[in-house]
Formats: structure tokens, C-alpha cells, sequence
């Protein structure tokens, strides 16, 4: 009884000196990233030094206060989250119809849906900036440097995701219950809105979480289809990296800031990411 004990004490003990040091491996990078955004120039130059000196609120107060990293955080958010909110709704009305309605190649049409998350972005670059420079032209207007443009392109990538990641919570939602609200009188969207939103709310959260974190957090197509109007905050990094030098402490200041959003989504919505994922994942 007493090794029995002893075996599973080290174990616990194991996990989570495990887990510790995990978690410490990852957060080194990002508190390397906070020590050198509360450096001065010179300092940055001298011995490497993980250990905070002293604060240093220069560099934050030079890019919190520049109007340019205003607008490129406004740009940012408005695409995000009205791509987030975009990818949410139609992906909601695509699942519930793969899931609910026996559609002609269902199967083979969720397939084709996840196949253009297989290929590199880079393979797209070339026709979506042909496409948002000369094909979808209103005159002298084009998606070219317009957050619409950035929304209606994220939404493109992000929706195959949301849809695969949908469709087990979707699934796991009896169909009985779309029948009992018919019977009561409920339509489509009266099932929609009083059973499947309800129900699938914490995968619905999760759907706009990752979605909202994967356009925040996109570099490629903002720095290649957008010039100056709609610009985001992670193409305004490359701005700190000049032909004279690089200004790693506004750099990394920058760098800090635009973790904080993502940061307290995730805190807020950590117990739905996990109930997300895991709903539907069992099956009687």
C-alpha cells in the first residue's frame, strides 16, 4: 500500500513539474519580448540579460501615442471581429445543413470544403491580388487597401476550419429535439435560434475565438493586398526594420501590445474553448 502511494505521488509530482517547466518554456519568449520593450537603445546593445532592471515606458508611450499604430489597431479590429462574426454565421448555416439534410456527396463536399486549408497561402497570393486589383473593380474602386476586402478574403480561409470544427457539435445535437420545436410550431429559423445556437453556443465560441485570433494574427495577404487605408497592426512591425537599423525596443513595445486582445479573449473564453472542443467528441 505504502509504494502504492509513494508510485502515485511521484507521478502527480512528475506532472506537474512537467507541466511547470512547459509552461515556463513558453512564456520565456514572451517575457524576453516584455524585457526588451523596457530598454533603452543602448542597452539593447549590451550583455544579454533575461532579468528586468528597471521600467523603461518610453518605447510604449512612442507607439501608443503614434496616430499611424491608432489606425492600424482600428483596422485590426474591425476586420477581426466582423470577420469572426461573418465566419460564424455562415458557418452555423453550412453545418446545420451538411448535418441536418441529406444532401447529394456530403461527404465529399465537406472534404472539398477543408482541401484549400492544404495548400500554403503563398500558393494564393498571385490570383487574389490579380483578383482584388482588376477582377472585382467598380470603377476606380477595387478590395485592393479596403478592411472589406480583408474580411470577405479571411473569411475564405477561416470558414473551411469553422465548418469542420462545427460539424461534431452540430452532429452531436440529438435531431429530436429540431423535431419537437417543429411540432411546436417553431420554422428553420425558430429551431435555429431556440436549439442549435443554445446548444452549440460554447463551439460557436470557439468558432469565433480562433477565427477572430487567426485574422488578428495574419501577415502574408494584409502586407501584400493592403498599402496604406487598411493596413493591420502585424504589418506595421515590418515598419520598425529600416535600411539604418531595426528599433527592437518599439518593435518588441508593439509586439506586447497587440498580445493583450488575444490574451483576454482567451482568458475570458478559456471554459468555452475547452467545451467546445470537447462537445460531441462522445457518442452513446
Amino acid at each position: 500500500m505504502s509504494r502504492s502511494w509513494q508510485s502515485r505521488a511521484w507521478g502527480t509530482i512528475s506532472t506537474y513539474v512537467f507541466w511547470v517547466f512547459m509552461t515556463l518554456l513558453t512564456l520565456i519568449p514572451i517575457w524576453w519580448m516584455f524585457v526588451v520593450s523596457m530598454r533603452t537603445r543602448v542597452e539593447l546593445f549590451g550583455r544579454p540579460n533575461l532579468m528586468l532592471n528597471r521600467l523603461y515606458l518610453e518605447n510604449y508611450s512612442n507607439v501608443l501615442t503614434d496616430s499611424a499604430f491608432q489606425r492600424y489597431m482600428t483596422n485590426s479590429l474591425v476586420v477581426s471581429t466582423a470577420n469572426a462574426l461573418l465566419v460564424m454565421i455562415l458557418a452555423l448555416l453550412a453545418t446545420y445543413a451538411l448535418s441536418r439534410y441529406k444532401l447529394a456527396g456530403r461527404d465529399n463536399i465537406f472534404f472539398w470544403l477543408i482541401t484549400n486549408r492544404m495548400a500554403p497561402p503563398a500558393a494564393f497570393l498571385l490570383p487574389l491580388y490579380i483578383m482584388f486589383t482588376r477582377t472585382f473593380r467598380l470603377g476606380d474602386w477595387t478590395l485592393f487597401d479596403t478592411q472589406l476586402g480583408l474580411i470577405l478574403l479571411y473569411c475564405v480561409f477561416n470558414l473551411p476550419f469553422a465548418i469542420w470544427l462545427l460539424k461534431g457539435v452540430v452532429d452531436g445535437i440529438p435531431i429530436e429535439l429540431d423535431d419537437a420545436a417543429m411540432i411546436d410550431g417553431a420554422g428553420l429559423w425558430g429551431v435555429l435560434r431556440h436549439v442549435i445556437i443554445p446548444l452549440a453556443a460554447p463551439g460557436l465560441a470557439v468558432t469565433g475565438i480562433l477565427s477572430w485570433i487567426f485574422a488578428w494574427n495574419e501577415y502574408l495577404f494584409a502586407a501584400n493586398l493592403t498599402s496604406v487605408v487598411a493596413r493591420t497592426i502585424t504589418t506595421a512591425l515590418a515598419e520598425f526594420v529600416t535600411v539604418t537599423g531595426t528599433n527592437w525596443g518599439e518593435l518588441a513595445a508593439m509586439s506586447m501590445v497587440t498580445l493583450v486582445p488575444s490574451a483576454i479573449i482567451v482568458i475570458f473564453a478559456q471554459r468555452y474553448i475547452v467545451m467546445g472542443l470537447t462537445f460531441g467528441a462522445v457518442k452513446e
